[in-house]
């Protein structure tokens, strides 16, 4: 399949994140209101040590040298997975672009991969293009939010725990990680990255920092993890509550609805509106009942399309 007439495609570059959000953003407030991605959401995908914009992503333009769509695909490092981004309010733009991004998801691969996609539940376009190139519904995910009503009061940490504010060295870094390992194990796109990737990873992120990574530990060791950012600061005025993890053996002790409580009460002290999180509807975890319990509701369902290349 070739670009309509009149289009030329160009790698993407990092200098492109506010190009892609500025269209991205129109693109999802016309389905929903509101912007799904911010600049720096973006700028951090496209920084990441994982992702190469020239070899994994693509910019089309028109006649006049306008944008016309891009999309991205990003493989873990075994190469058996991939997540793609596909944007374009042309049909046909769109077709080509995932047909450009499966096939990178498949270089290099020794086995299958497993290609997703998502798109807002809204969207009339996407759905029927990927059925047609054999995409399926895997799974879905919830963006939850929660809004204030002025300061919220600190929880009181669960009995026998201690909370480790900040991960400032390896050795808490380490810690932390093998939490996300262990909560996470069997999770397929769920499971954290190894160690030195994501410490880079995070390291790349201008929204992140190692203050927002709260610990913990029960009986002297690190038992579950909320990994905070900035994303949505400048859109939504609202933190981020980009992981939440308790292991297996430490559940069902107030750990995880205590870290959600004590995320809403940094976030409005430092004058944020909410607190935003994602989760995946087919978290093995009663995780959609926790949040739910705890205030927060969906504000944004994506379906997410799978294809095994």
């Amino acid at each position: 399949m070739t670009l309509p007439a009149g289009y030329t495609v160009r790698p993407m570059r990092v200098e492109d994140a506010a190009l892609i959000a500025e269209h991205s953003g129109a693109y999802t407030s016309a389905l929903i209101g509101f912007a799904k991605h911010s600049v720096e959401d973006v700028a951090n995908y496209l920084r990441d040590p994982g992702f190469d914009p020239a070899t994994d992503g693509w910019v089309v333009t028109d006649a006049a040298g306008e944008f016309a769509g891009s999309a991205t695909a990003a493989a873990n490092n075994d190469r058996t997975r991939a997540n793609l981004e596909v944007l374009s309010e042309n049909p046909a733009i769109v077709e080509w672009l995932l047909d450009r991004a499966v096939q990178r998801a498949s270089d290099g691969a020794t086995g299958e991969v497993v290609a997703s996609v998502g798109v807002i539940r809204q969207d009339q376009l996407l759905p029927e293009i990927f059925a047609a190139r054999g995409f399926t519904i895997g799974t879905s995910v919830h963006r939850m939010r929660i809004n204030f009503d002025g300061q919220v009061p600190a929880p009181t940490p669960p009995d026998g725990a201690t909370v480790r504010r900040g991960a400032f060295d390896d050795r808490s870094r380490r810690a932390a990680h093998a939490v996300l390992v262990e909560a996470f194990r069997g999770q397929a796109g769920a499971d954290p990255r190894p160690y030195d990737e994501w410490f880079a990873s995070r390291e790349s992120r201008s929204t992140f920092d190692w203050s927002q990574l709260t610990t913990v530990e029960l009986d002297g060791q690190a038992v579950a993890v909320t990994e905070c950012n900035d994303n949505f600061v400048n859109t939504d005025n609202c933190g981020y509550i980009g992981r939440l993890a308790v292991v297996p053996a430490a559940r069902g002790r107030g750990l995880a609805k205590f870290l959600l409580h004590d995320a809403f009460a940094v976030d409005a002290a430092a004058g944020r509106s909410g607190t935003i999180l994602h989760v995946d509807s087919s978290n093995p975890t009663p995780a959609v009942a926790v949040y739910t319990s705890v205030g927060m509701s969906p504000d944004l369902i994506s379906d997410i399309w799978r294809k095994t290349v």
